[in-house]
């Protein structure tokens, strides 16, 4: 008998509450504990989330009954921030915990959530960031300043301005703080991102055909080496290996343990088999299917043999005894097979020789009605 699972909102299966359907989806989390009842009471901490890809945890002080998506206003320094409401209940002191934030550390307050008033100044202060951004880069340039800015986010209240710069080196930006105070009135923050920061920040669609891994759930970035890209037999092209970002691609690292596993269930590349027909030298193997390519050449493909790890294992260990297979094949040598020519596997004249046969039948059917209507006359 099927079982129908019915959440709190009224929707069968996975809850509504859980799933973010609002601007705000980068690295969004559903919340599965979002139809218990009284998940909202068991912690008055809640995660909110701003431009992009920048969350922070406040305190729900006022005890607001809050929901996932709701648009709140909370304390900044100075002023207030909007922002959206994308987890509460249980599952936040874990998301800390994850990003390494303390329930103790100093924990802001939500104020309320937005009214139409708030609105109206989170809406002019968005409004702005595109021109200070392409204003602020051309500041940055005349001072000889050796940084990008990737990107402009204004307080709520329009109080303050986030600067995303990158740089390779260490920057003095203490006048381009003052340049910039200046020329747009505003409380000036700078904050130093990485290009795997940017790229999230941006966001944007993978060779995958998926959203980019750190837009939708990546929070910390592992270093990614040339190595794990050899280790998986993958050509070490830049175009192909490099993101959006310009570096070395995340997931190059997610089947790296699988394939380095099972690399060193295969044979050394330097071990040379020897059989009755000579010498075999390592060329490529296929790591996952746990198959080996020889060659009787060191440098080019030449009488290339494909044979199994344990039966190349098994030749390894004959050859230590002193014993030399036939062949590397199991079984002996197998009959290489005869070229193909594509040309000759089908007849050109193949439609002319269907259009006869019809001709054919269409004279037989011919003949067999003058037959009968011969015989009609003479019955007659």
């Amino acid at each position: 008998m099927e079982k129908n699972y019915t959440c709190g909102c009224g929707g069968r299966g996975l809850c509504s509450k859980g799933a973010h359907t609002g601007h705000y989806c980068q690295l969004n989390t559903y919340d599965y504990l979002a139809d218990i009842p009284g998940n909202t009471e068991m912690t008055d901490l809640v995660e909110v989330q701003f431009k992009n890809t920048r969350k922070g945890y406040y305190h729900n002080s006022y005890g607001l009954p809050l929901e996932k998506g709701d648009i709140v206003a909370v304390e900044a320094s100075p002023g207030h921030d909007i922002g959206t409401v994308t987890l509460t209940g249980k599952l936040v002191p874990l998301q800390m915990s994850k990003a390494n934030l303390k329930s103790n550390e100093e924990i802001r307050r939500i104020y309320r959530k937005a009214r139409p008033v708030d609105m109206e100044k989170y809406a002019e202060a968005k409004a702005r960031e595109h021109e200070t951004m392409i204003r602020s880069r051309q500041i940055a340039k005349d001072l000889g300043l050796e940084m990008k800015i990737g990107d402009v986010e204004y307080q709520g209240d329009g109080n303050k301005a986030i600067f995303y710069y990158i740089a390779d080196g260490r920057v003095d930006f203490r006048q381009l703080i003052k340049v910039l105070a200046e020329a747009f009135r505003v409380r000036i923050e700078m904050k130093q991102i990485g290009a795997r920061q940017e790229a999230g920040r941006i966001g944007g669609f993978g060779p995958c055909g998926r959203e980019l891994c750190c837009a939708t759930w990546m929070k910390n970035f592992v270093s990614v080496g040339t190595g794990a890209a050899r280790f998986q037999n993958l050509s070490l092209n830049p175009q192909k290996l490099a993101g959006q970002c310009a570096k070395l691609k995340c997931c190059i690292n997610y089947e790296v343990d699988q394939y380095i596993e099972a690399n060193s269930q295969l044979p050394s590349k330097e071990i040379v088999l020897e059989s009755m027909d000579g010498e075999y030298y390592f060329f490529k193997a296929d790591i996952l299917s746990r198959t080996v390519t020889y060659s009787t050449d060191k440098r080019i493909a030449a009488n290339l043999v494909t044979i199994s790890a344990e039966r190349a294992k098994e030749i390894i260990t004959m050859n230590r005894a002193g014993d030399k297979p036939d062949s590397l094949e199991e079984g002996g040598r197998r009959q290489p097979e005869k070229p193909v020519d594509l040309a000759t596997q089908e007849d050109l004249n193949r439609f002319d020789k269907k259009k006869k046969k019809k001709k054919k039948k269409h004279k037989h059917n011919e003949g067999a009605k003058q037959d009968t209507t011969a015989k009609a006359k003479e019955g007659e």
